[in-house]
C-alpha cells in the first residue's frame, strides 16, 4: 500500500472518529426514562417496544437490583474499553470506544429502586449499522452482573 493510500485512510478514520466525539444532548434520564432509540439498527434499549426485536433488550429484573447497581461501575471498568462519564445515584452514563477506529458508543443505565429494575441503553454515535455490537456489549454486562 502506498504512503498516499495509508495517509488517506488515516485522515478518513481520524475524521470519522472526531465526528462521533460529541454525545447527543438528549442523553440522560428524563421523566424516569432513557432516550428512545433512533430507527437505525445501531441501538438497543429496555424502553423500546418489546415487539421491536431489533431495538428491545430486556432490562435487569432482580430482587438484588440495588446490589447489582453497586457492582455496575466495577463491571464497566473491567470491560477495558468503557469509561464512566457521569454517575448519579440512579443513573450512569459511559462511553464505549472501539479498539480499531475509536468509534464511540453511548451506554446508559437507569435504576428504578422501587421496581427492582435496571434499565439499559446503548447506541452508536456514528453510522447506521453496528452489526450487533451494542446488544452484545449489554448482554455481556448483564451476564457479568448476574454471575457475581
Amino acid at each position: 500500500m502506498s504512503n498516499t493510500a495509508k495517509w488517506t485512510i488515516f485522515v478518513i478514520a481520524a475524521g470519522l472518529s472526531a465526528c462521533g466525539s460529541t454525545p447527543p444532548a438528549e442523553l440522560g434520564a428524563h421523566d424516569g426514562r432513557l432516550m428512545s432509540c433512533p430507527e437505525s439498527p445501531n441501538c438497543v434499549s429496555s424502553f423500546s417496544d418489546p415487539n421491536d426485536a431489533e431495538h428491545f433488550i430486556t432490562p435487569l429484573y432482580n430482587d438484588k437490583a440495588t446490589l447489582m447497581w453497586e457492582r455496575l461501575p466495577t463491571v464497566l471498568e473491567n470491560a477495558g474499553n468503557i469509561r464512566i462519564t457521569q454517575r448519579k445515584p440512579n443513573y450512569i452514563r459511559a462511553e464505549a470506544t472501539s479498539f480499531v477506529f475509536r468509534f464511540v458508543d453511548d451506554v446508559e443505565f437507569l435504576l428504578d429502586r422501587q421496581a427492582g429494575v435496571i434499565h439499559l441503553r446503548s447506541a452508536s454515535r456514528l453510522g447506521y449499522r453496528d452489526f450487533g455490537v451494542n446488544r452484545e456489549r449489554m448482554e455481556e454486562i448483564k451476564a457479568a452482573l448476574l454471575s457475581e
